[in-house]
């Protein structure tokens, strides 16, 4: 079993309200979300904490799940932009194949194409657009006679380049569908941000710290230092993970300067020499699971629907980067909001 020293308890937090309130985010249901603390002054009676609680469980959990969905969105978007970096090398490469071709077939078959009166020929031989010159393929076959081979080559290299144009196009267009919905989802989080900050204002500082100590990443220390071994994989994805305490949760983040849940997760056991998927949904998909009662350092434990993980580092605590607004903690595993959400552990 490691040692660790937790040193002092990290920094005053960044206002309990503003704590909770930034990690707010979804791209769905959002009008039910804006649902507390959103009507007219004096119309309707000041919410009591246990309701304020439940609006801020109730977003944590939109947050993990659209969070998942954003770092999916993200790899998308990745995977999109080098498809599209490789599409224009195949659409150079196939456009200096097609203009060769159309070079070549111009020069040898101009007297053919003029004895037989075909004026328009020219223009299909210079033409830039491959389509142009496939919907001519017949008649260029037909009238180049013994160079049919050549003809053939240039109708290849045409089929080619249209069809790695129409690849790009669509690669093109798929990353900025990208685009806009990682934006559409940026702006949401902002509006929702906002909306829970007045919301959680609008507690007295008792009912603030009520709610803050059943929240995500609540009582955790960003201090802490490891001293423990590092002998084995688990070991060592343990002390990244205490390497980390203290950068700031960013999502789509997966190091070095910042990091999402499941950035960390992924960061840390890459540091130990073991690849693991990039979201939670696929961590625990692709992951043996094991019994809660057997988790030892270095296990993952998943929480909210399997939107939410953090690392077990071993005597009851767990470092998780929990939320917007907040920084990569070391924390009980008993508090309120991970006690009450634990779907179950799985080991890389």
């Amino acid at each position: 079993m490691q040692k660790e020293h937790d040193g002092t308890m990290n920094k005053p937090r960044r206002g309990v309200a503003l704590a909770a309130g930034l990690a707010m985010t979804s791209c769905i249901a959002v009008t039910g979300a804006l649902a507390i603390g959103g009507g007219i002054a004096g119309a309707a009676p000041q919410p009591t904490a246990a309701q304020v609680q439940a609006k801020v469980n109730q977003l944590t959990s939109q947050f993990d799940k659209v969070s998942v969905q954003l770092d999916q969105a993200s790899q998308r978007l990745t995977a999109a932009q080098s498809r599209l970096s490789q599409a224009r090398a195949r659409l150079d490469s196939a456009n200096a194949r097609f203009q060769a071709a159309q070079a070549q077939e111009a020069r040898t078959a101009a007297a053919t194409f003029e004895d037989s009166g075909a004026t328009s020929i020219a223009g299909v031989l210079t033409a830039g657009d491959p389509s142009q010159v496939l919907q001519q393929g017949s008649m260029l076959i037909e009238l180049t006679g013994h160079q049919k081979a050549q003809t053939r080559q240039l109708l290849a290299a045409a089929a080619e380049l249209a069809s790695v144009e129409q690849q790009m196009q669509r690669t093109k267009d798929g990353v900025a569908a990208l685009k806009a919905q990682l934006a559409t989802q940026k702006s949401t989080l902002g509006k929702l941000i906002t909306t829970e900050k007045a919301t959680l204002a609008s507690l007295t500082v008792p009912q603030q710290q009520t709610v803050a100590s059943n929240t995500i990443g609540a009582s955790g220390t960003t201090t802490a230092t490891y001293t423990g071994p590092t002998s084995t994989q688990a070991d060592k994805a343990v002390a990244f993970a205490y390497a980390q305490l203290g950068k700031p949760y960013q999502w789509g983040a997966t190091g070095p300067s910042s990091f999402d849940c499941s950035g960390l997760a992924q960061a840390a056991w890459a540091a130990a020499g073991v690849a693991i998927p990039r979201d939670t949904y696929e961590q625990w998909a692709a992951l043996p699971h094991i019994a809660a009662s057997a988790i030892q350092p270095g296990d993952l434990l998943y929480y909210d629907g399997i939107g939410h993980v953090a690392m077990y580092v071993g005597n009851g605590y767990i470092i998780d980067a929990p939320q917007t607004g907040m920084d990569v903690e070391k924390i009980p595993m008993s508090t309120g909001w991970y006690a009450s959400t634990l779907v179950g552990a799985a080991r890389p």
